[in-house]
């Protein structure tokens, strides 16, 4: 189990642009913290999420 956002998915084994890819988020304006480091979006396809990852998703809004 992995968990997003404070909720458990079953997803481990997929890498983060898997899960993304199942995901509304805008790619081009999120960022991707796993265990507390930032993944890098160059790396979304080759980082693969494990059993008792964390994740954290955070969307950016542009606002005036």
């Amino acid at each position: 189990m992995v968990k997003i956002n404070g909720e458990e998915l079953n997803i481990a084994g997929k890498t983060v642009a898997e899960y993304l890819a199942t995901t509304s988020y805008d790619s081009k304006r999120i960022a991707v913290e796993r265990n507390g480091e930032i993944v890098p979006k160059a790396q979304y396809g080759e980082t693969v999420l494990k059993d008792g990852d964390s994740l954290e998703v955070v969307s950016f809004v542009g606002g005036g």
